[in-house]
């Protein structure tokens, strides 16, 4: 069974920052694409930003240069840092995964339990 632990969200002020950190556990053969998405009060749940094995990133624009991913492949953990938040960016935060199940390499899609990001003004 594959999990996906979330830690790092709270309460913090407006232009504060927080670090959230989403770790893969279990067993499987690898980690593709890893990402966060968000899902505020009485909206659906948005993409954040995603990051593939090898890097490469993509954020959506509402965070574009206060948010980054990062990755640490042979820990499975990707990382969401936040910088200069905003009170909009209050949300529960979602870990993504897609994951290469063992032995059968069929690729599943996991999610992490959500974390709440709290930003006061």
């Amino acid at each position: 069974q594959v999990q996906l632990v979330e830690s790092g969200g709270g309460l913090v002020q407006a232009g504060g920052s927080l670090r959230l950190s989403c770790a893969a556990s279990g067993r499987f053969t690898s980690v593709k694409i890893m990402g966060w998405y968000r899902q505020a009060p009485g909206k659906q749940r948005e993409l954040v930003a995603t990051i593939t094995s090898a890097g490469s990133t993509n954020y959506a624009d509402s965070v574009k240069g206060r948010f980054t991913t990062s990755r640490n492949n042979a820990r499975n953990t990707v990382y969401l840092q936040m910088n200069s938040l905003k009170p909009e960016d209050r949300a529960v935060y979602y870990c993504n995964a897609a994951v290469v199940a063992w032995p059968s390499r069929v690729e599943y899609d996991y999610w992490g339990q959500g974390t709440q990001v709290t930003v006061s003004s």
